[in-house]
């Protein structure tokens, strides 16, 4: 009866949240997906754009921060859906505003909803799901955001054909509305809420009381905690680097065409899509076979395998791509050559979008592993806060993939920039894979008791 129990709750709390994320994902793109229609009726010009989405972006930074804290202080399932209610408010005030200011507040007040999302989804599932499960029902979860933001376009495109942006807004924000309360009634924040036993290593030990749980200044202190952050702002970073401006320096300085670039772009996420999946199912058997200790992480050789695919597609993307056709052709293209043959385009198209493929699986594989050994290997009373903590250096490292990165390549180039990313990327892989085997545990090791 007991697996059962498990069978039922999990099926239904996951999909509650898998749902509920994918509305706060559309919800959070609906002006981007609906700004031609706003502008046509409503002047706006490049500045008041950046304003409403930068007001957004801001938002969601320090929301996701706080509610990651939150989520270790009050209920996992309250927070997701009180956020989700907002967020589906929001959308629909929005749907009657007309002026610049009023839509800058209104998406910032999104923003500090948005960030409620994802810290509670972390919560729930480290509560639900063994070790050895862990990483790949949070891979999967983290599917929600490529399923909403693939198909969100698509049906909104299709919509305004027939009805107006505002209607559009008004019903999404409704839905969004309405599933927050389906989140608070299904939702469970732990198995003990509905008299089951708690799953994970602090019941298999039989772990009683605060045996896994740590003071602040004891977690704070942890090493790992700072290594895993800083790993995170660097990947997250070349990432963001790769994303915002990859499109760019093929056109720029590769002098490639812009169905091109945006091709290459389509490569890099759904080499992400694939990699994000991979990463949790194979990580979670190598925890399944050896266990999570308190020095050391099963998942660590694929986040290094992941990093230095990173640094290698990136060193490959940049040295191998030239405007210029090469007098001797190198061994990608004597490689390439029967399949370029066979479906009818260039060895250089077939080769970027290949390389697109494997940065996009190298480096939303590591983007998925960090937050999964963030939540796992911090004690039970902070693995929301380690899970925010390690997010917000990763949001640092996005803001520094936008002006400071730009500013490199306006003054020498964006190969130049773009080689400063990868020598960042090999020195953290180096540094990583000299720190493999360190104390993973943070906080208070409760196993020495036993």
């Amino acid at each position: 009866m007991g697996a059962t129990g498990y069978g039922y709750y999990r099926v239904v709390i996951f999909l509650c949240m898998f749902t509920g994320y994918s509305l706060y994902f559309f919800n959070r793109k609906t002006f981007s997906f609906v700004m031609p229609s706003v502008m046509e009726e409503i002047k706006l010009d490049k500045d008041d754009l950046g304003l409403i989405t930068s007001s957004q972006t801001m938002a969601y930074a320090i929301s996701k921060f706080i509610s990651g804290v939150l989520s270790d202080q009050i209920s996992a399932r309250w927070l997701f859906s009180i956020g989700l209610f907002v967020v589906g408010a929001i959308n629909v005030a929005f749907s009657w505003s007309s002026t610049v200011p009023l839509f800058a507040l209104l998406w910032f007040l999104n923003g500090l909803g948005q960030g409620c999302g994802w810290p509670p989804c972390g919560k729930v599932l480290r509560k639900w799901y063994e070790p050895s499960q862990f990483g790949t029902w949070w891979s999967v979860m983290s599917c929600s955001m490529n399923l909403a933001g693939s198909l969100g376009p698509l049906l909104v495109t299709l919509l305004l054909q027939h009805y107006h942006w505002r209607l559009i807004l008004t019903a999404s924000g409704l839905v969004c509305a309405s599933f927050s309360f389906v989140c608070l009634v299904f939702v469970k924040n732990e198995p003990t809420d509905v008299g089951l036993p708690s799953v994970g290593v602090a019941a298999k030990k039989g772990a009683k009381g605060g045996n896994g749980e740590s003071t602040l200044r004891e977690f704070l202190l942890s090493p790992f905690l700072w290594v895993l952050s800083l790993g995170y702002l660097v990947v997250f970073g070349v990432k963001t680097a790769a994303t915002d401006w990859g499109q760019l320096f093929l056109m720029q300085e590769k002098g490639q065409t812009a169905l091109m670039g945006s091709t290459y772009m389509s490569a890099l996420e759904v080499g992400g899509f694939v990699g994000s999946l991979a990463s949790g199912l194979i990580s979670d058997r190598a925890v399944a076979r050896k266990g999570l200790g308190t020095h050391g992480n099963p998942r660590h050789a694929l986040l290094i395998v992941m990093m230095a695919g990173m640094y290698v597609s990136m060193y490959l993307f940049r040295v191998t791509i030239t405007p210029e056709v090469p007098q001797e052709a190198p061994l990608w293209v004597q490689v390439l050559h029967p399949v370029s043959v066979l479906l009818g385009v260039s060895e250089k198209e077939i080769w970027i979008l290949l390389l697109g493929a494997v940065f996009g699986f190298s480096s939303y594989g590591p983007i998925a592993l960090f937050g999964v050994i963030a939540s796992e290997s911090a004690p039970s009373n902070f693995c929301g806060t380690s899970h925010a903590v390690v997010a917000l250096m990763a949001n640092v490292g996005a803001f520094m993939a936008g002006l400071p990165f730009s500013t490199i390549a306006k003054q020498h180039s964006w190969d130049t920039a773009f080689w400063v990313a990868e020598v960042v990327m090999g020195v953290a892989t180096i540094v990583f894979f000299l720190l493999r085997n360190m104390r993973t545990k943070m906080g208070r090791i409760a196993e020495k008791t036993d």
